[in-house]
């Protein structure tokens, strides 16, 4: 088995990969980083859309959010119950990162919008939203996924072409180099 890894503009890329790493791997986990929820039936007459990227993940499989800052008042029903961790709790509680591995288990599909970020350290996403997550700990996170899990898959979204790409792309590429790493030391 090989490691699934994809790179995508706008998240509903993710929607397929998620549908097809599903059907390979049973007692799927699809961690989400993301600002918003993406827990839309549909947007604009459609279902493969930004905002529904994760609905269907959700709808099968154990979905796990992080990061979410943004959420439109018709998802709130969808929020999977427990497993979503806001931004601002946390950055209240110091024993987050034990608390989302407490959720993830098995094989894993984790899915990246920038916008999962903060607009300081990643200002070139579709939708920013302050008071996103930082590098560190969020590096820490995904080291002990690897560690604990069986990542299968992941993807990285949302990098937006402007004139502040720059710092945002160096991330994005950053961010994939270190998730190979952390796949390759967790097969040794």
């Amino acid at each position: 088995d090989k490691l699934f890894t994809l790179f995508g503009g706008e998240h509903s890329v993710s929607i397929g990969s998620i549908r097809a790493v599903g059907e390979k791997y049973e007692n799927l986990t699809v961690l989400q980083l993301d600002a918003h929820t993406d827990l839309r039936p549909e947007f604009h007459g459609s279902t493969s859309n930004h905002a529904c990227a994760v609905f269907e993940a959700n709808q099968k499989h154990n979905l796990v959010q992080v990061g979410i800052r943004s959420c439109d008042v018709e998802e709130m029903q969808y929020v999977p119950k427990g497993q979503c961790f806001w931004a601002h709790e946390i950055a209240e509680n110091p024993n987050w990162i034990e608390d989302v591995l407490s959720k993830v288990s098995g094989n894993v599909y984790i899915t990246i919008d920038l916008d999962a970020f903060d607009p300081s350290i990643a200002p070139s996403t579709g939708t920013p939203e302050p008071g996103g997550l930082a590098w560190y700990p969020t590096l820490k996170l995904l080291r002990k996924v690897f560690e604990k899990c069986n990542v299968v898959g992941f993807d990285i979204v949302e990098l937006m072409d402007s004139p502040m790409a720059k710092p945002t792309a160096f991330l994005a590429a950053k961010l994939y180099y270190k998730m190979l790493a952390y796949y390759h030391l967790s097969k040794k």
